[in-house]
């Protein structure tokens, strides 16, 4: 049941989230409001819009509060994975999720503190000053790899004798 539920959320929020099933939405709209003269904008013709409107929203937050949960489940599995294969990263922050609110406030309060630290600021100037490295050099490896492409494919190939 579960299993079935989240393969059907996952296709209705791939398809409300599609830019032709919003136009299609409008359309609704705009068809409805045009209808309005013909039924002299009566209790029914507006119950029609709002009876249809209300169902839609009920059913929608239901999938959204679902692929959200999945969603926000994942992202904290892969940032636990990061924490714990980085190297002098404290994996206490692991599950930092389930504290209470206080908790998770004072935690905040000491990194504002802790980032408020001179050695700390020369400790992530020098990390950026490492990632930017890797970037440039990664960068590097990329145009070398481009530019020996683009040599193999320009140089002729060598002509064959019998």
């Amino acid at each position: 049941m579960k299993n079935t539920f989240r393969i059907a959320a996952n296709k209705v929020s791939t398809w409300t989230g599609n830019a032709s099933t919003f136009l299609g939405a409008i359309a609704i709209v705009i068809i409805w409001a045009f209808t309005g003269p013909v039924f002299h904008y009566s209790d029914t013709w507006q119950l029609v819009i709002n009876t249809g409107t209300t169902i839609v929203t009920f059913l929608m937050v239901f999938l959204i509060q679902n692929t959200q949960n999945r969603d926000g489940k994942a992202v904290q599995l892969k940032l636990d994975e990061l924490i714990r294969a980085t190297k002098g990263a404290r994996n206490t922050y692991v599950g930092l999720e389930d504290l209470l609110d206080s908790d998770i406030e004072e935690l905040e309060r000491e990194f504002k503190l802790l980032a408020q630290n001179p050695n700390t600021i020369r400790a992530l100037n020098k990390l950026h000053a490492k990632i930017d490295a890797e970037k440039d050099r990664r960068q590097g490896v990329r145009e070398a790899a481009v530019r020996m492409l683009h040599h193999t494919q320009t140089v002729d190939p060598p002509i064959k004798t019998k």
